[in-house]
């Protein structure tokens, strides 16, 4: 019934077009221009130096829906639901006019029509944290109409279960100033089943620990932002304040077993109730027609309460209940001087942050407190930093230099004192070199070196073990260094040819293991580890626009070298992804994208194979495009494979879990007078907002 509902809707979509066409104007000219505009409408992505860079106002991605939608369909670019990634990269930032992305939900909100290009940052330099191994910079289309603006967007999504989406916009435009108003609401009832098998030498004994999982995540999220903007000649501030509650219902009904005794059933139940507060604010002036100022503030405050409570309805064993709380505080501030140096672009530019994150955990059964006890954590840090970077170009060799130094002092402390083999101060320099040479415009190469100080996040820092299962706990580890990178990445163009490698060596980054765990009895424990790994990757993009079908190909291999406790985990990872978008008549388009990849170690996980994946859509723009209905199908054949495998310090873990991406969407966008607002602020410390 749920399907033929869609199919309806879908049905209305095609009657609404018969309509359309029906009503058409009969002006020859009319007709031809809307002809040329047609055979127009191909995206053109181009390298510039290591950028990759997409042309996306006034072709056929302009009308796809969201910005989530148009980067699905740009070369090297993953989307994944809301979830933005690179491939071969681990670490994106996405930047909308300047400005950092604070939430998944800005680009659901971003309409396809306002976006003039995407570039694809492949080699960051000094200006961005060095954390960052990508960036996505999203521009947006002027513009300089006056007065309201409504925008509203519809999503009903339905898989195992229906979730849906709304998110509504009010913008309005008087002389030099912009307000806005907007608020998003998200229902999502995510369902994910599966089992974890745990074999290991116990006692001298082969072992088996297993349980099943039947596990559902009903959230409900929202968040209501308000703000301003001024902008006249070179003078530019703003700032806006968001609020964002949420709140979630987690159950696992699964069962557990040792060996071959039979399986002892257990419900998991976790209630999560967050809440945070996020302002921040710009000022951006251009003086003498050569220096440009940019001043970024931001203030972040959340609360996050868990409770948790695993029972056993089978057994006489007490519940095992246990609730924390978690309190994050952040304050950043960043001020950049751009100006003309040398025949080239000169950038220096300050930061500072300081962060705290407490966070209470109490276990409430006192059997379980004996290997899993209470405690109280709190960690404090506070940075500065200085950055600069030059740019140039001779002729057809182009040049950038840039240099970033940083001073961290972290202060980890467990029940009121502080942990001196944890707590550390730390003097980072981290320098990065870029050339490229063009030959002419469909031909160029490109040679970069970044090194990197990779910090890992509060959740992965933290001290505090949680309870899993009867013989399973996972949790964080406060010793934990910070990781040291080199890359060195290659870039080349050759018509409609474009080559990306990288060859990467990684000290003390962090990879997941589990293993025995000291306790009264048999506990296996899953918890972050420093490791050194080096890895290369090689990719091939192909793109050409033909008629009506833009497709966009890419193939690669990803291999890493790594060693554990005399365990190699080095087998390849070969992908390709195919994407496609069509061009029809009258407002219609249509996207299918086709992915696979082979068995293959990532860090200490061997994922399975998917060697076909599929996701389609079919989408409508009406009333003269103020009306977009787009129906849309995800894992169309359910072949997805989220399995993996672990062997790490003699205990072997076989994955096996399905995600419910098999399903169909509705999305509804409509415009009434429809423009972008033109925040300019940039967020002072995306690196220390993602470690929260």
């Amino acid at each position: 019934m749920n399907i033929k509902v869609l199919v309806t809707l879908a049905s209305i979509i095609a009657m609404s077009t018969a309509n359309a066409q029906n009503h058409e104007s009969a002006d020859s000219l009319n007709r031809e221009l809307q002809e040329i505009v047609f055979t127009a409408k191909q995206p053109a992505t181009r390298l510039e130096g290591s950028t990759l860079v997409s042309t996306i106002a006034g072709s056929n991605l302009s009308n796809l829906g969201n910005a989530l939608d148009v980067l699905a369909q740009l070369p090297m670019i993953k989307v994944d639901d809301s979830t933005v990634s690179v491939v071969g990269r681990s670490n994106t930032e996405i930047y909308i006019d300047g400005r950092p992305m604070r939430d998944n939900m800005e680009l659901q909100q971003l309409l396809s029509g306002n976006i003039k290009r995407v570039e694809l940052l492949m080699a960051p330099g000094a200006r961005y944290s060095s954390t960052t191994d990508a960036v996505i910079k999203i521009t947006t289309r002027r513009d300089f109409l006056q007065g309201l603006s409504v925008t509203d967007q519809f999503t009903l999504k339905r898989r195992r279960k229906w979730s849906l989406v709304d998110l509504a916009d009010l913008n309005y435009r008087a002389g030099a100033y912009d307000f806005f108003l907007s608020g998003a609401f998200n229902h999502d009832n995510t369902v994910v089943n599966g089992s974890t098998v745990n074999t290991l030498k116990y006692n001298g004994e082969i072992t088996t620990v297993g349980s099943s999982q039947n596990n559902r995540y009903p959230t409900n999220t929202g968040s209501v932002k308000s703000g301003f903007n001024y902008s006249k000649d070179a003078l530019s501030f703003g700032a806006y304040y968001r609020f964002s509650p949420e709140r979630g219902k987690f159950s696992n009904i699964g069962t557990e077993w040792l060996n071959d005794q039979s399986p002892v059933s257990r419900i998991i139940n976790r209630d999560i109730r967050g809440r945070s507060h996020y302002v921040s604010m710009y000022y951006d002036n251009t003086f003498s027609d050569r220096y440009l100022l940019h001043f970024d503030g931001d203030f972040r405050s959340s609360v996050v309460d868990n409770q948790v409570a695993v029972t056993y309805p089978a057994t006489t064993d007490a519940a095992v209940n246990s609730v924390d709380h978690r309190r994050s505080t952040l304050w950043a501030g960043k001020l950049c001087l751009d100006f003309p140096l040398a025949h080239g672009d000169f950038t220096v530019g300050i930061q500072a942050t300081y962060t705290r994150t407490k966070l209470a955990y109490m276990m409430l059964n006192q059997d379980v407190e004996s290997y899993i006890p209470s405690s109280f954590t709190d960690a404090r840090q506070a940075s500065a930093a200085a950055f600069a970077s030059w740019r140039r170009t001779f002729n057809r060799l182009s040049m950038s230099l840039g240099l970033r130094y940083e001073y961290v002092d972290y202060d980890f402390s467990v029940d009121g004192k502080r942990d001196n083999d944890v707590s550390r101060r730390d003097n980072l320099l981290t320098p990065d070199l870029s050339l490229s040479y063009t030959f002419n415009d469909r031909a160029q190469v490109s040679l970069s070196y970044k090194m990197a100080t990779v910090k890992p996040s509060y959740s992965q820092l933290t001290g505090a073990l949680n309870y899993v299962g009867l013989h399973e706990i996972e949790g964080g580890n406060p010793a934990l260094r910070d990781e040291r990178m080199h890359d060195v990445q290659l870039f080349a163009m050759c018509g409609d040819f474009m080559l990306q490698s990288s060859l990467t060596r990684s000290i003390d980054t962090y990879a997941f293991v589990k293993q025995l765990y000291p306790a009264h009895n048999l506990q296996l424990m899953m918890h972050p580890v420093n490791i050194d790994v080096s890895s290369v990757s090689l990719y091939l993009i192909w793109s050409r626009a033909v008629k009506f079908w833009t497709p966009n190909v890419t193939a690669g291999i990803y291999k890493q070298w790594l060693d554990i406790d005399g365990t190699c985990y080095n087998k390849p990872i070969m992908s390709y992804y195919f994407d496609n978008t069509f061009t029809l008549p009258h407002g219609w388009l249509i996207t299918a994208n086709i992915s696979g990849q082979s068995q293959g170690d990532m860090h200490t996980n061997r994922f399975a194979s998917s060697p076909f994946m599929m996701d389609a859509s079919i989408g409508k723009t009406m009333l003269n495009r103020s009306l977009t209905l787009k129906l849309s199908a995800t894992d169309l054949f359910n072949t997805a494979n989220n399995n993996w495998t672990m062997n790490t310090f003699g205990v072997f873990v076989d994955k096996r879990q399905s995600y419910n991406q098999r399903g169909i969407a509705l999305n509804v966008i409509y415009r009434f007078n429809p423009r972008q607002n033109k925040y300019k602020g940039r967020a002072a410390n995306e690196e220390e907002m993602k470690r929260l």
